[in-house]
């Protein structure tokens, strides 16, 4: 389909694919709140790298403003004033079960996941991201946007009993239900274009096949076993809040969302899946930006690769081998080298966008000045995979609320979940508590 020509209506995609098929794209094209002319949303991202840092090149000498920023940092060197480096933080929720799965599927919930090699996959928590978009969702057409750049694997890792779905997802809207993850940057932009474009007429046609869709569900769930019924639930509970916005796009008030900026304008198409790793990451950061600059959503995640990920980073010069064996290094000099290089290459992706959303003006301001994009690991050192001490940055102001340019160095094992409260409350989307927080992590928050 040519971008240019009208978007695929949602009631052929329910004809044509069937109710399975129909969800993602009905979501897509759901409208929201509006914002007036004078308010500036606020966006909020999560970024997670795998396999952990090298730990004696990640955190910088001194502390406060006058830190000096560390060999691996070096590529965020000229955004130091729009930086926070956060120092001994931990996911206690994280250290127990297995190397890599745990810390990957609690990144964004500070809980311990239960253990399983089956589908009843299960957190114990919603993630933070969620815990935002529980709020600030309905706002946008798209509550969040969730981004990858590798499938999810299933199976299960015999050297850990676990199953490699959890590796696969940071963001879960239920404790029981993971949020998939696009990984094809041609799809994201569609998804984004059709998702600006709201038509309220299509509203009140679709909605008397939205209710076929529920009416096909519920006879569907009940020839399943429990495991699938359970999944059914969560589908048929995203089909009604689903309704709840049609029912919404519907009412042609003053209210209606209208995008911030064209999406045709603002970025080309991608061609789909680049088959080299950095073009891939690059342009799932361009969507990304694309979808705040449009605030088509407020809300974003990022896996730069999943669990135990092993891609190739031999093109990297200096770099031979591949990320998780990589960062397997036995304290060998020359891999711990190689190990530092593909940290420092993460660090230079996320600069590039950190770099992309203050060149994009919002009034006086930028589009990182009303950001915040966290960047991180979920275990220190890939070799000893230790969730002490995460590797973790905090780069934008969400709106002059994040006191940025420091290195704030805490006392050992403060807990990470004290960051999301911090971060939510930047949000306006304040918590009492999160997971095992405390309260929320001094030096975070900017003085009114």
């Amino acid at each position: 389909m040519s971008i240019k020509s009208r978007p695929i209506s949602r009631r052929t995609l329910l004809k044509g694919a069937g109710a399975a098929l129909a969800l993602p794209w009905l979501e897509a094209m759901s409208p929201a709140r509006a914002h007036g002319a004078e308010f500036t949303p606020k966006r909020m991202a999560a970024m997670f790298m795998p396999n952990g840092v090298h730990p004696g090149m990640w955190t910088p000498e001194s502390e406060g403003r006058d830190f000096k920023i560390s060999p691996t940092l070096e590529p965020m060197a000229d955004l130091k004033d729009d930086l926070l480096v956060l120092t001994n933080l931990w996911n206690q929720g994280s250290n127990t079960g297995d190397g890599h799965y745990v810390k990957a599927a609690g990144y964004l919930t500070c809980t311990t996941i239960n253990k399983t090699v089956g589908v009843d996959l299960n957190s114990n928590g919603i993630s933070m991201d969620q815990a935002a978009a529980q709020r600030i969702g309905s706002q946008t057409p798209l509550p969040s946007l969730e981004l990858g750049t590798e499938p999810v694997q299933t199976g299960v890792d015999s050297n850990v009993g676990y199953t490699r779905v959890y590796g696969a997802h940071i963001a879960w809207r239920t404790p029981t239900s993971p949020l998939a993850k696009e990984i094809n940057p041609r799809l994201v932009y569609e998804r984004l274009f059709r998702a600006s474009r709201q038509d309220p007429d299509d509203a009140r046609q679709d909605k008397p096949l939205l209710d076929l869709v529920l009416a096909d569900a519920n006879r569907l769930r009940g020839k399943l076993g429990s495991a699938d019924q359970q999944r059914m639930d969560e589908y048929l509970h995203s089909v009604r809040a689903l309704e709840t916005r049609i029912e919404r796009a519907s009412r042609q008030d003053e209210h209606q969302w209208t995008p911030r900026a064209d999406v045709e304008k603002a970025a080309p198409r991608p061609a789909g899946i680049p088959p080299e790793h950095a073009e891939h990451v690059r342009l799932m950061m361009d969507m990304m930006i694309l979808a705040f600059q449009t605030d088509t959503t407020r809300i974003c995640t990022f896996m730069f690769g999943n669990s135990v990920s092993n891609i190739n980073f031999s093109f990297l010069d200096g770099v031979d081998g591949a990320h998780h064996s990589t960062s397997h290094h036995q304290k060998n000099e020359d891999m711990l080298r190689q190990y530092q290089l593909i940290n420092r290459w993460h660090v230079e992706q996320y600069a590039y966008m950190v770099r992309r959303l203050k060149e994009i003006r919002e009034g006086e301001q930028s589009l990182l000045d009303n950001s915040m994009v966290l960047f991180g690991s979920g275990l220190r050192d890939g070799d000893s995979h230790n969730p002490h001490n995460l590797p973790m940055l905090l780069a934008g102001r969400a709106g002059g609320r994040i006191a940025t340019g420091q290195h704030l160095k805490y006392h050992e094992d403060t807990p990470l979940a004290n960051l999301y409260v911090s971060m939510l409350d930047a949000f306006d989307t304040p918590v009492e508590r999160f997971a095992d927080s405390t309260g929320p992590l001094p030096g975070v928050l900017a003085t009114v």
